[in-house]
């Protein structure tokens, strides 16, 4: 299976017996330039919680022998090893990562690099399971997070990245919750460098993003964005296996591009509502347990009701937070709403909020699927989306289709002047 940037796979389907795998990770360089393949082994904190879970040429084996780095008879590849049946039940995922050793200090950088590709081998049959082939977008990147092994639910998944960044090794390992510590001298010249951006999930998003904006020509578009989360009972498993926590992350990236404050607001439904705290870069990592599953304060796994959240998304943009800006309401619900939001979003025509509606799951949508169809509105307010499987979708189609309406809204809006 040949991936793409940006493509998640589920690897375990049909492959019941699937346990150890081999992920070959490969360049073509010149000979004075020093790479490095290496796994971080994550918990769902998207941290390495000690030590000895960064694997590579120095630490080639984890504690319990379950991830192992070689190197290969082929020059310029190495090599990770995975027993899926020893690995922690705290691991999250495992990242791939390459960098270039002082890339930054000897001029050597992932323009200069060729052929880089993941090949991930079924290490009892010899099965090529996929092969990733990425880095022609890559410039003066000195680190690429190129693939991630992950758990989705007790399945395992691969996402392809292949998304370079700067600062080499020593960012990744920040990124990823460890302590560099730096043995050199400081010197006067090392007071004039350069602040190296760190890697984060958020930066891979923002990047995937920026493109899409380009392409529909809102990259100058400011506007609040929040996310309303359906939290009925049968949304359970998903809170339970990551989907929501990583769909919070995925709305973030666009919070963090259009509004200002790169903040993004949060509400979670059944037959009551509650306003969360703000979804922000420094607290987005573990935001679904601290501030949903373990919030005893909030109502949760009832009934769906949608009109008294969306009345209070409302009253939030309009009577207490009155501004110019558009409003971006992104609106999550796996399952039918009730008739009555009809009413809402015909009486919100007149407001700045568009609303932008994510059916997941099997559920008919009928009332949400008729909503372009709907009569009584100064402007065309709201969209629809169905995906069967959000977690299937890769960030690039999920963010084209959640602004395939808005831009065409806000141009509307301005014209009746609803919004400046």
């Amino acid at each position: 299976m040949q991936l793409q940037k940006g493509q998640k796979v589920n690897l375990t389907p049909g492959r019941n017996n699937l346990v150890k795998l081999t992920m070959k990770i490969g360049w073509t360089a010149s000979s004075n330039m020093s790479i490095d393949a290496a796994a971080f082994i994550l918990s769902a904190r998207n941290y390495c919680e000690r030590d000895e879970d960064f694997i590579f040429y120095g630490n080639p084996t984890a504690v319990n022998g379950a991830v192992k780095h070689s190197a290969t008879n082929c020059k310029g590849e190495e090599s990770i090893h995975i027993n899926l049946s020893e690995l922690h039940e705290t691991t999250a995922k495992i990242a791939f990562t390459v960098t270039i050793h002082e890339g930054e200090k000897q001029g050597h950088f992932f323009k200069h690099v060729t052929d880089l590709y993941l090949r991930l081998i079924n290490s009892e049959s010899g099965e090529e399971l996929l092969r990733f082939n990425y880095g022609s977008d890559l410039s003066n990147e000195t680190a690429i997070v190129a693939g991630e092994l992950y758990r989705y639910g007790r399945e395992w998944k691969f996402y392809a990245i292949g998304s370079g960044f700067y600062g080499g090794l020593e960012a990744l390992c920040t990124n990823f919750g460890l302590e560099v510590i730096n043995e050199e001298p400081e010197t006067a010249a090392s007071s004039q460098s350069i602040e190296k951006p760190i890697l984060s999930t958020i930066d891979l998003r923002k990047k995937t993003l920026k493109n899409t904006l380009i392409k529909k020509e809102m990259v100058h578009v400011k506007a609040r964005v929040g996310i309303v989360i359906d939290i009925s009972g049968s949304m359970l498993p998903l809170y339970r296996d990551g989907t929501v926590q990583e769909v919070v992350e995925r709305i973030l990236a666009i919070a963090c591009h259009f509004d200002d404050n790169a903040s993004l607001d949060v509400w979670v439904y059944d037959q009551y509502f509650s306003r969360l705290p703000e979804a922000t870069e420094k607290n987005f990592d573990t935001y679904v347990v601290d501030h949903i599953l373990n919030n005893t304060n909030i109502h949760k796994f009832g009934m769906n009701n949608e009109p008294p959240v969306m009345e209070d998304v409302i009253h939030k943009y309009i009577n207490e937070e009155n501004s110019d800006l558009p409003v971006f309401i992104i609106f999550i619900n796996d399952g039918g709403v009730v008739k009555a939001i009809k009413k809402v979003i015909a009486n919100a025509s007149v407001q700045p909020i568009f609303w932008q509606f994510v059916g997941i799951g099997r559920s008919d949508f009928k009332v949400l699927k008729n909503l372009d169809t709907m009569e009584g509105r100064v402007v065309d307010n709201a969209n629809f989306i169905h995906l069967n499987d959000i977690s299937a979708v890769n960030d690039e189609t999920l963010y084209d289709r959640l602004l395939n309406e808005f831009p065409s809204w806000i141009k509307e809006a301005r014209l009746k002047r609803i919004i400046r």
